[in-house]
């Protein structure tokens, strides 16, 4: 078996995708060790989370010029870890198109939305006043335009008519630690690939996002 990919977590928050991603690979789910989990924001819980799982932690926080100023100086942490994969969980900064250009292809995110609708901030209140009755998360390759990336896969969910933002975005979580490993799996399997001619998995192009449908209408 290949060596296990070497994966460098960016993370802002509370970090409960860097959790799913670190008990996946513990398991033995993803055939991948996080090396690195990188912040710019020096009180966001994940760090926490990796420094209790002994995985090295770095911040990067502060006043930037630019938002390439700021790429600019995450680069070398990224590059010291020689890392397969970089994945955003919970990143909040938009990076800039030569950073992304630099990663395309070992770069994936996983955004709180069926993409392309509501790409952004905001999107369980923006899903609710536009009367979505289907909502969920999407795992995307990054590109240069913001959540525009090749969209891999989608866990879709009926919105309730008693959701609010706060219950709707609890449920779609629950989604996103379920499909985040898996993509992630594929990649460091070597299944999925972000070729000139678009996203393949096991050498097969992905026409559009593998959906994921749940039907949990039924339970808390």
């Amino acid at each position: 078996m290949p060596n296990k990919c070497r994966i460098v977590a960016l993370i802002s928050g509370s970090g409960s995708n860097l959790q799913a991603l670190i008990d996946a690979c513990a398991s033995g789910q993803i055939h991948g060790t996080i090396v690195a989990v990188i912040s710019d924001q020096p009180e966001a819980y994940g760090l926490v989370r990796a420094a209790k799982q002994g995985i090295p932690t770095e911040t990067l926080s502060g006043a930037f010029e630019s938002r390439a100023a700021f790429d600019a100086a995450l680069t070398p942490l990224i590059e010291a870890q020689r890392p397969d994969l970089l994945v955003l969980a919970g990143f909040m900064r938009i990076l800039s198109a030569d950073f992304v250009n630099r990663y395309r292809g070992k770069l994936l995110n996983i955004h709180p939305s069926l993409l392309p609708a509501y790409k952004g901030l905001h999107t369980h209140q923006r899903a609710l006043a536009e009367g979505a009755t289907q909502h969920g998360a999407s795992v995307h390759f990054v590109s240069a335009e913001l959540d525009g990336g090749p969209v891999i896969m989608q866990a879709q969910l009926p919105v309730r008519p008693e959701d609010d933002a706060r219950s709707l975005a609890a449920r779609v979580l629950k989604q996103e630690h379920l499909i985040y490993p898996q993509v992630v799996q594929w990649f460091c399997a070597g299944r999925l690939q972000w070729t000139a001619a678009g996203v393949e998995l096991d050498g097969v192009r992905l026409h559009q996002a593998i959906m994921y449908t749940v039907d949990d209408t039924n339970s808390d």
